[in-house]
This record gives C-alpha cells, sequence and structure tokens, in this order.
C-alpha cells in the first residue's frame, strides 16, 4: 500500500493527475465555501444518524475517478482533522482495464494529496464483455465483481468500513427502480452489511445532492475520469429514472426531497407486506389508535 507522504494538505495540491485551482472572485469564493460547509454538514449529519464511523475504525473508501468518489474522499478528509474521534482513512482504487482508461491520473492524484491508497488491477471488463451478450447492460454483472474485488481488498488492509460515494439521486433513483421493475419498496440504505457478511458498508453522501457534488467537483478541479469507457448505454434504466425526476424537480420542485424524506418516515403498518404486519391478528380495541385508517387524512 502507497504512502507517499504522512499527512494531506487543506487545498488540492498541484502535480500529476491534479489540476490548478482556478482563481475565484470574492462572490464565487463565498459560494464555494458555503458550498463546502454544507457538503461537510451533510455529511457528518448522515455519518452522525446512521453511526457510519466510530473511533478506531479504517475506513476504505473507494475512489472510481468520478466526481462523486472525489468529492466523498475529499470530505472526509477535512471531517477527519475535525472529528470528535480518531480515524483512518485509505482510498482505493480499481482499474478493470476498460480501454482507454487513463491509468495514471487517481495515482497521481491520491499521491499528491499524501495519504495511503492503493491502485488494485483486475481485468474484470474483459469477463463481463465475454459473458454478457452484445448490446446488453454491463453495468449488473460489473458491479458485481468490482464488490467482490473491493470485499477482498478491504480484508487485505483490516478496513473497518467500506465507504462508497452514492448520493441521495442514487438513493432515490434505486428505489423508483425496484419499484417500477423490481415489484420491491427497497432503496439503498446508508449503512448495511455487505454480501459476504464480513464488512460494514456505508454511504456517508446519503444526504448529498448530485447537482452539489458536480458544483464542488468543478470548483475543485477534480481529475473527472468518464464513467461510460465501457461503452455508451443510454437506455439503462436508471438514466430513464433519473430523467424522470429531474422533470418531476423542474415541474414541481422540492419533489426530490419530499420522496426522500419518505424514506426516513414509512408508517409500515399502512403497507400489504405480511411479513411486516400481522393482519390475522388484528381486531378492534374499542378505543382510538395513534396510526388508524388515516391514510389520506391531511398532516
Amino acid at each position: 500500500m502507497n504512502a507517499p507522504h504522512p499527512s494531506s494538505p487543506t487545498l488540492l495540491p498541484e502535480g500529476e493527475g491534479s489540476n490548478p485551482l482556478p482563481t475565484l472572485n470574492p462572490k464565487q469564493l463565498y459560494e464555494a465555501n458555503k458550498l463546502a460547509k454544507r457538503l461537510r454538514r451533510q455529511v457528518g449529519a448522515a455519518i452522525a444518524d446512521y453511526d457510519m464511523i466510530r473511533g478506531g475504525d479504517r475506513v476504505m473508501v473507494c475512489v472510481s475517478g468520478g466526481k462523486d468518489s472525489y468529492g466523498l474522499l475529499d470530505v472526509l478528509l477535512r471531517l477527519r482533522d475535525k472529528a470528535p474521534v480518531a480515524f483512518e482513512i485509505v482510498a482505493v482504487n480499481l482499474d478493470q482495464r476498460h480501454p482507454g482508461y487513463p491509468e495514471h491520473v487517481l495515482p497521481g492524484y491520491l499521491a499528491a494529496l499524501g495519504i495511503p491508497y492503493r491502485i488494485v488491477v483486475q481485468d474484470t471488463y474483459s469477463v463481463v464483455k465475454r459473458v454478457i451478450p452484445e448490446g446488453k447492460t454491463l453495468c449488473s454483472l460489473c458491479s458485481r465483481l468490482r464488490r467482490g474485488v473491493l470485499y477482498r481488498v478491504a480484508k487485505e488492509l483490516g478496513a473497518t468500513r467500506i465507504a462508497l460515494g452514492h448520493h441521495r439521486g442514487d438513493i432515490l433513483e434505486t428505489f423508483f427502480l425496484n419499484l417500477f421493475f423490481g415489484g420491491k419498496l427497497k432503496a439503498m440504505p446508508p449503512k448495511l452489511v455487505s454480501d459476504d457478511g464480513a464488512h460494514v458498508v456505508i454511504r456517508p453522501l446519503a444526504y448529498v445532492k448530485e447537482e452539489d457534488l458536480a458544483d464542488y467537483a468543478e470548483v475543485r478541479r477534480f481529475p473527472i475520469i468518464p464513467c461510460d469507457l465501457c461503452g455508451s448505454q443510454p437506455t439503462l434504466q436508471r438514466k430513464q429514472i433519473k430523467e424522470l425526476l429531474r422533470a418531476w424537480e423542474k415541474q414541481f420542485p422540492g419533489r426530490s426531497e419530499t420522496i426522500f424524506r419518505s424514506l426516513q418516515n414509512v408508517s409500515s403498518s399502512h403497507l400489504l407486506d405480511r411479513a411486516l404486519a400481522d393482519f390475522a391478528a388484528i381486531t378492534a380495541p374499542g378505543v382510538a389508535v395513534e396510526d388508524g385508517d388515516k391514510a389520506f387524512d391531511p398532516e
């Protein structure tokens, strides 16, 4: 594992794999600082609300080269310096050998930050292309293979937490994907146990909007690596859901926020899952109940 320097600088350094910070006028600087504070506040709130990180944890931050994982690493590094508990951060990038992948970018960027990191090279791309027929969606198998590698690396590093860069939009999109195509009320939890049962996976960006991460990436000049190296797939169901949510938000500002809050405010008794409620045992108690037949009553 590489650890070229003992600490990370406050600002994004210049050098291989990174871009110089742009010169900001006073108004731009004010907005940039406000954005950075908002991201730190939201990430800190998510960590506290869901008990994501504890003292002594070694957090493996998965860095793909996209705006979300760059933002996650950047904010966690800043929070670590002021956190009331001590925890470690190690960055991990998986080079899946996509054609055209700029393999020099992330090693240069992470080395300049001066944090422990590991670059893992595993040709999952060839496996996916061999197994998945031409024209079919590659993401599902690619994701499973990637998870397997990351779980192995987390064990090797002694990581107690695996931090992924999924944001609020990803959570909402997953909810609707499962609703429309999977027949399930299921989203992305902010904290869960990994498939192999050996790790705790966390999503510290759960409260963060994708638009804020895009703006932050522009301000910080992260060296973005495109996510479509395996080939553009414009018909992906997730892209369709993203466009649907974007259209809703444009027509009804605040709708995404309302939907997200609903995922934190579930009335399981008003669903139809027999595993969540013993419907056969329901009887009238003869007195008023707290959450009775008020499904459509205004709050």
